[in-house]
């Protein structure tokens, strides 16, 4: 049982993944900033965090110095709402603080590494589209209805989704005509690689939406969902190494279903629903070059999360620790019955712990803020 992270890494590991079993409690937020900054005095150079991929690179211009303020940047530059959170907040006025002295070799680098999406809505693929364009110089109209992608109905319902209208077809065609243009450039800079990233994640949306009206059972189409988010996931975690490879290491902060080299599952609008997650799909790749720490909890009163029975997984780790702690000694035992009810919570099982290398446990979980 430690607190220090050096015993927890190998000389090999590239990407190091912290997850949280789930976003209501915020303790391990806190600590996932502590571990940062023990981290960038090891070499780390970057992090990676659940949140919009291109809302990303608004936290990272701010953070390397570029103009805004923080309120505006932590309302523009996170999605889920994650712009809200305290532990947030400290995290990118820290990094903009660490990094004015700093030569621009040694700076800290943000990344989102997530879909544009939801689970069950995702947005219009306009502005990215758009973005490309732009950059490229193309006259083409991609003026479309944003509403009628971005609602609920557009992803639950496939008679009310356009991922099969004429219009979502042209909006395919003229992508792919602007990636070929795109790849084409000999000119390949930082305005090159953004325009790349957007037209990606145009493409990727209409995808998504393509998937969204296929005459499937919502239990297929849910799976397809959640394994096309994961897979987008791990594409942009792998491009973020690509980049980041000079310069070391990347710290990744998720939920443990998108880190975990084994497969998710969880419950959804009344369907079991089961796919790879972003970890299972880039350990291959990574081999031992990537490192899974799954996030664990004993208990948190702020949301109905109780003191865990003692021969459960949770209940053997809080005997071990008085506040926070790592191990890589794997309790055996059931799963906890008291978080059934609790959706929002993902209770340590035997599979998962298949899929880490180590645990970190809290004990008691902290409110939103310290």
């Amino acid at each position: 049982m430690s607190q220090d992270i050096r015993e927890f890494i190998s000389p090999f590991t590239e990407l190091l993944a912290f997850g949280e079993p789930t976003h209501l409690e915020h303790a391990h937020t806190w600590i996932r900033n502590e571990l940062f900054e023990q981290l960038a005095a090891l070499g780390y150079r970057s992090i990676a965090l659940e949140t919009c991929r291109i809302r990303g690179m608004r936290v990272n211009d701010y953070v390397h110095g570029g103009p805004g303020d923080l309120d505006t940047v932590m309302k523009e530059g996170f999605s889920h709402r994650f712009g809200e959170w305290p532990a947030n907040r400290e995290l990118v006025a820290w990094m903009r603080e660490y990094n004015a002295d700093k030569p621009q070799e040694d700076k800290l680098a943000f990344h989102g590494f997530d879909f544009q999406t939801e689970t069950t809505s995702a947005p219009s693929p306009r502005p990215y589209l758009e973005h490309a364009r732009d950059y490229l110089g193309v006259d083409v109209d991609l003026s479309t209805d944003d509403e009628k992608w971005s609602r609920d109905e557009a992803v639950m319902d496939l008679t009310r989704s356009p991922g099969r209208s004429d219009e979502a077809i042209r909006f395919r065609e003229i992508g792919t005509e602007l990636l070929q243009r795109l790849y084409r450039q000999e000119k390949v800079d930082d305005a090159w690689a953004r325009a790349e990233t957007h037209l990606r994640a145009g493409l990727s949306l209409l995808q998504y939406h393509r998937e969204c009206a296929e005459e499937n059972p919502l239990g297929v189409r849910l799976t397809r969902l959640c394994q096309m988010r994961d897979g987008v996931m791990a594409r942009n975690l792998l491009e973020i190494r690509r980049r980041e490879a000079g310069r070391g290491p990347t710290f990744v902060h998720a939920h443990n279903a998108h880190l975990q080299r084994t497969n998710s599952s969880m419950e959804m609008a009344g369907e079991r629903i089961e796919w790879f997650s972003a970890g299972a799909l880039v350990a291959p790749v990574l081999g031992d070059q990537y490192t899974v720490i799954a996030g664990s909890l004993g208990r948190n009163d702020s949301f109905g999360l109780g003191e865990p029975d003692k021969a459960t997984l949770e209940g053997q780790l809080q005997s071990r620790f008085t506040t926070w702690g790592l191990t890589k000694d794997k309790p055996q035992g059931p799963t906890r019955a008291d978080a059934e009810e609790l959706w929002h919570h993902f209770p340590l099982d035997q599979h998962l712990l298949a899929g880490v290398d180590a645990l970190l446990h809290v004990r008691v979980g902290r409110p939103v803020t310290r």
